[in-house]
């Protein structure tokens, strides 16, 4: 069912801080339901195959290394309108721009280091879903 489910990893700069309890909360708490979960590690390769549209952007290499730096959560979320529910709870890119009481806003050290992704579309949050989770994973 479309805009039901989407795609978050609690990134390596979170999980090292200690934040995979208070954020995992948060997320309950705002109604979303988990139905795949795991800690996990990304290599380098699949870090970059992850981020493969973002290959001719600057950032990439600096976002490979961060991203396969460190464990990850990875997560798929249930609630309706779960992709633009979860990005409003996640708040902006930029946590000095995100809303008071958001993810990033409570948890994020920088643009770079900003705590936790979320999927910016329905595709996009069935694919990122996919390439972490076989659909025996998911519940």
């Amino acid at each position: 069912m479309a805009g039901n489910r989407t795609f978050t990893m609690i990134k390596p700069d979170a999980v090292a801080a200690g934040h995979i309890g208070a954020i995992l909360a948060q997320i309950n708490e705002a109604g979303f339901r988990i139905v795949a979960m795991k800690l996990t590690k990304l290599s380098q390769e699949k870090a970059g195959e992850f981020y493969e549209v973002h290959k001719e952007r600057p950032f990439y290499g600096e976002l490979v290394d961060f991203m396969s730096s460190g464990p990850i959560v990875a997560a798929i979320l249930e609630k309706d309108n779960a992709v633009a529910d979860f990005r409003t709870l996640i708040g902006a890119t930029n946590p000095a721009n995100a809303e008071p009481g958001t993810i990033r806003a409570r948890f994020a050290k920088s643009m770079g280091e900003n705590a936790v992704h979320g999927s910016d579309s329905d595709e996009n949050a069935a694919i990122e879903g996919a390439f972490h989770f076989a659909g025996t994973e998911q519940f």
